[in-house]
């Protein structure tokens, strides 16, 4: 069965669009031939998850025009509590489809890091952006979607670390979504150049309680020879949208990548986190937590592929379903020929609440390689009563201690998230979705 899709925008609407934005022609070339691309290419094709009638294309408005911010002060406090308003000296927050605030240290100026919103770097820093953009980690003709995010990219955040800068604060971004009728294409591009080190966490947040618009989101990360990337992350996207996340790493000789993922989107999702560790003694940690709950359908599908020798993978998922929900946890490492003295590990826990949840956790090793060491493992089950009576004979009630034993299940992703206040923040969606 083929996916009947109608594209929301037409190949003149997407070159006016770039028009509007003083787009250099490069980037305007790119979207128009993303957009026929899109007509002709064929979806994504989760591993057991049917999307044949998930609506990924049709939205009501391609951009909203929101308010920036003068200052943080007029933040909600639901996103002041984000952010620490004092200490935190590199923030970006986009509203919606707005860049709604920046502010950049001088440090950082002086060092010659780049911290801006996508479209100001199409513009301003043409030559760099365009070597990397969808060139080396994602590719636009993957499937129907990556050519129609490239199409109608309307935010995101582009990140430059030069040469031997290591970055001593962390870079922290606000993808605000409180207009329900706003759809988000972002992209997010960050390189780190030679022996650079750099920490960026963003954190997406939705004030509506029900979106209709689109989630269509795109993340490389490019780390070159002896780069070191932290990347964090918080989803916490409303119901009514149909979310599609693709963040993908490309890592070169000695480069080293830590993923720290929490995937607590309300909406359908499907979501692919993907390295390539291209370089010899390249290195990637991925830790991913996920919630679901009510009738929600998610993909999550965590890759890790060895191109390099002597490069180490190591993936970590833990999820907790409740109510309805249905997940599919797909951990894939892939040894491919030539990359000997690799590793590939990788661990995948499921935690039922209600006799209705469902969650598959389906651990992949392909190797094909002698000269290396792999290993899984991969559990789905309900809370231990054991845990809970030995907690329960304490003097904890039920509830209290269920609370306890879903968060230490959850701790090894929750405490190594770079920014206090954004852990804080998950630790705090965590007790909302699962009380």
């Amino acid at each position: 069965m083929t996916v009947e899709t109608k594209l929301a925008l037409s190949a003149s609407e997407v070159r006016s669009f770039s028009q509007s934005n003083n787009e250099p022609s490069w980037f305007a070339d790119l979207r128009a031939a993303a957009i026929e691309k899109a007509a002709e290419l064929p979806m994504p094709k989760p591993d057991k998850t049917n999307i044949t009638k998930w609506n990924f294309t049709e939205f009501l408005q391609h951009t909203v025009e929101s308010k920036p911010f003068n200052s943080l002060d007029e933040l909600s406090d639901e996103v002041k509590d984000i952010i620490d308003i004092e200490g935190q000296e590199n923030l970006y927050i986009q509203r919606n489809n707005t860049p709604a605030f920046i502010k950049v240290s001088d440090e950082l100026k002086a060092q010659g890091v780049i911290f801006t919103d996508i479209l100001t770097a199409v513009r301003e820093h043409g030559d760099l952006v365009q070597k990397y953009f969808m060139a080396e980690a994602v590719k636009v003709d993957e499937h129907k979607l990556t050519a129609y995010h490239t199409a109608l990219v309307n935010g995101g955040v582009f990140v430059y670390v030069p040469k031997n800068v290591v970055v001593e604060q962390p870079l922290q971004v606000v993808f605000l979504n409180d207009n329900a009728d706003a759809s988000l294409f972002n992209h997010v591009l960050v390189v780190a150049d030679n022996n650079s080190a750099v920490t960026y966490v963003e954190t997406y947040v939705s004030t509506v309680e029900q979106a209709k618009g689109q989630a269509n989101l795109i993340e490389e990360v490019i780390a070159l020879d002896n780069a070191q990337v932290t990347f964090g992350a918080v989803d916490v996207l409303a119901k009514g949208f149909t979310t599609y996340v693709n963040r993908r790493g490309h890592i070169k000789r000695d480069a080293k990548i830590d993923w720290a993922l929490g995937l607590m989107n309300d909406s359908d999702t499907i979501s692919e986190s993907i390295t390539h560790l291209v370089g010899d003694g390249s290195t990637a940690n991925t830790r991913t937590v996920v919630v679901g709950r009510g009738e929600q359908k998610q993909n999550f599908t965590t890759e890790i592929r060895h191109w390099g020798k002597n490069s180490e993978g190591f993936i970590l998922k833990h999820g907790v379903m409740k109510d309805a929900a249905q997940t599919i946890f797909n951990g894939i490492g892939k040894i491919e020929h030539g990359a000997t003295k690799s590793n590939a590990e990788q661990e995948s826990r499921v935690l039922m609440l209600s006799e209705n949840a469902r969650g598959d956790a389906n651990p992949i090793l392909l190797i094909d390689e002698d000269d290396v060491m792999a290993g899984h493992a991969a559990s789905v089950g309900r809370v231990d009563p054991i845990q809970l009576y030995y907690l329960m004979s304490r003097g904890i009630s039920k509830q209290e201690a269920e609370r306890l034993v879903i968060h230490g299940f959850l701790a090894p992703v929750v405490t190594n998230i770079p920014i206090e206040s954004v852990k804080k923040q998950l630790t705090k969606v965590i007790e909302g979705k699962v009380r």
